[in-house]
């Protein structure tokens, strides 16, 4: 499973790469907005600083939603750094431009996808992601977790090579249901990352091994 960070803050990606686990980031107008980081030229050079901090996958969304627009966009998007991936939204013009970057040999994330069929249609526009957002499933009372293995049977099942990317993960344990699932890839905040390493039988283990190495001192 991929560790993908969601988040615009620069300093939160450097520890989560130092963390040694880091395989790519997401982020998106709103995130990059709550870094105030505001202008189409702030944006793109944002990108750019995030791309030379991770060795990984980054998604850099579009904002139109026209073909057009959203071609034009990711096709800049795309010439930034080869480790760009353009995060287009999963509506009607949005399929469209999945194929298109497809054709072109342009990695894709499909975001804001909520349904197996939404999934089911970027697959066969041949996104490289697609992200279903589990959070906001469960904020309305709804099972996101389910969405996750609905998409895993379909894709098993013709042999899709589309990456499930669990999005709006809000804990940590919802980055274990989704490993057990077969989400390919989580993308979360840094605390849901780093509360895989907390146990208290860990701690409580630590601290009888200092005790007794110091008793021997």
């Amino acid at each position: 499973m991929k560790f993908f960070i969601d988040t615009a803050n620069l300093d939160q990606i450097r520890d989560a790469q130092e963390l040694g686990v880091l395989d790519g980031v997401t982020t998106n107008p709103s995130l990059m907005a709550k870094e105030g980081i505001t202008g189409r030229n702030n944006i793109l050079k944002h990108y750019v600083d995030i791309c030379n901090i991770v060795d990984g996958d980054v998604s850099a969304e579009v904002i139109a939603t026209d073909l057009k627009g959203m071609i034009k966009e990711g096709e800049e998007l795309a010439e930034l750094h080869d480790q760009i991936v353009v995060k287009v939204p999963m509506i009607r013009d949005g399929v469209k431009a999945l194929k298109y970057f497809s054709d072109k040999g342009i990695r894709t994330n499909c975001t804001l996808v909520f349904s197996p069929g939404q999934a089911l249609l970027a697959a066969k526009a041949g996104a490289t992601y697609v992200s279903p957002f589990i959070g906001r499933l469960d904020d309305i009372s709804t099972d996101g977790l389910n969405l996750i293995a609905e998409i895993r049977l379909i894709y098993d099942n013709y042999g899709y090579q589309t990456q499930i990317l669990a999005a709006s993960i809000r804990h940590t344990m919802h980055i274990i249901d989704c490993a057990k699932l077969g989400a390919d890839v989580m993308t979360g905040p840094l605390s849901a990352i780093e509360g895989l390493l907390k146990h208290p039988l860990t701690d409580i283990g630590l601290a009888k091994f200092l005790e007794d190495y110091k008793k021997g001192n």
